[in-house]
């Protein structure tokens, strides 16, 4: 069986960006207006009053400082509150496909590879702009890559699961070179008015070019030693809207935020990703002492410390279990490959990592690494 390793990887990150501070004020407004509005619901216990939220809060709760976003305008105005942006027409590339071109070239070039090498792309994202055509295949044409492409969704696991994907369609021989995309556009199903969400998400967009490792020419390459996936329903993690919405009898606008029960997410998905990272690590011979680094899902400080202790058997250095969630927030399923794409530099040959990501369905997705 050949060798399959990751040969580059790309990252687009916006401009704009919106501290905690600056989140904190305008969420703070929003509940003044929110409680004077319905003072008398509020005083006869029809409703319950807003509570404040605070930086400190948002810190301890989920190591987030500040996270980047496409548009800022209208996010931090108490009156809005989500992003302001004007709707594309057909003929200009929505901002996923945009954002994907840019972590897509970076890739590309880091991998020594052009379009015509690459026979395959795979957009795999939490969220899509539109069902089709797919936003992928619109990739495929900006870029001018030959082969074909689609698109993929398994929540904050996608990136990983696409990975695998695009390994197995190589072993399959139905692809030699995969660009895998990752464009996170989050900050429009963010509850701005919810003390509980309105920090969680950032803007992003990874890439990697997943290829045999006989047709490698780059210096940082990694292998991928072993795959694992694993898949398990759960009502905690939701996105309820869909295509389907509009006929439905009643009149209340309906709009796809994401929600969560956050305690049961940690208590129940935490021992399947330990559990899933160990088998592979069983399945592949490797001891916990032998893991050089761990590129974690970022979604939680709290999730990744407990999940990297877990394998371990350890608190885990800074430089073992990198964390950007701290400037980016939580970003879906590009939180992992940011943490790669930035700190995959300093090992040596035949070092062995975790690549593993983890969200709704719940999902897990696993990728032990060597660096070659």
């Amino acid at each position: 069986m050949q060798n399959i390793v990751i040969s580059g990887s790309g990252l687009f990150t916006p401009t704009a960006t919106i501290s905690n501070d600056e989140l904190v004020a305008s969420y703070n407004q929003y509940v003044d207006l929110f409680n004077k509005q319905h003072a008398a619901e509020i005083s006869g216990g029809q409703l319950e009053a807003l509570e404040y939220s605070s930086s400190e809060f948002i810190e301890k709760a989920s190591g987030i400082k500040s996270r980047h976003v496409l548009y800022k305008e209208g996010i931090l105005d108490p009156a809005i509150m989500h992003p302001v942006f004007v709707k594309r027409d057909e003929n200009t590339p929505p901002e996923m496909v945009e954002m994907a071109v840019a972590a897509a070239r970076e890739a590309m070039a880091q991998a020594n590879k052009t379009a015509a090498d690459i026979d395959l792309i795979i957009c795999a994202a939490s969220n899509m702009q539109r069902p089709y055509p797919a936003l992928s295949i619109e990739l495929q044409n900006i870029l001018g890559v030959n082969g074909y492409a689609f698109d993929m969704n398994v929540a904050c696991s996608s990136a990983t699961f696409a990975i695998s994907n695009a390994v197995n369609a190589i072993r399959g021989n139905t692809a030699k070179v995969v660009l895998v995309v990752n464009p996170e556009f989050a900050s429009p199903q963010v509850d701005y008015k919810n003390r509980d969400s309105h920090f969680i998400f950032g803007d992003v967009c990874t890439a990697t070019i997943i290829e045999a490792q006989s047709s490698c020419t780059t210096d940082n390459a990694f292998k991928i030693l072993g795959m694992r996936l694993k898949t398990s329903f759960s009502n905690n993690i939701r996105c309820d809207i869909g295509y389907t919405e509009h006929c439905f009898s009643d009149n209340n606008p309906k709009v796809p935020f994401f929600k969560q029960q956050g305690r049961k997410v940690f208590k129940e998905l935490l021992p399947i990703v330990a559990e899933v990272i160990q088998d592979e690590m069983a399945a592949q011979s490797i001891s916990a002492d032998q893991l050089k680094r761990l590129w974690l899902h970022q979604a939680n400080i709290n999730m990744n410390i407990f999940a990297a202790k877990k394998i371990l058997g350890r608190d885990p250095l800074p430089e073992e279990a990198p964390l950007v969630l701290d400037s980016y927030a939580n970003t879906a399923s590009a939180g992992s490959i940011i943490a790669f794409h930035k700190h995959k530099t300093g090992l040596n040959s035949g070092d062995k990592a975790v690549l593993c990501s983890f969200g709704a369905g719940y999902s897990v997705g696993c990728l032990m690494l060597e660096r070659c």
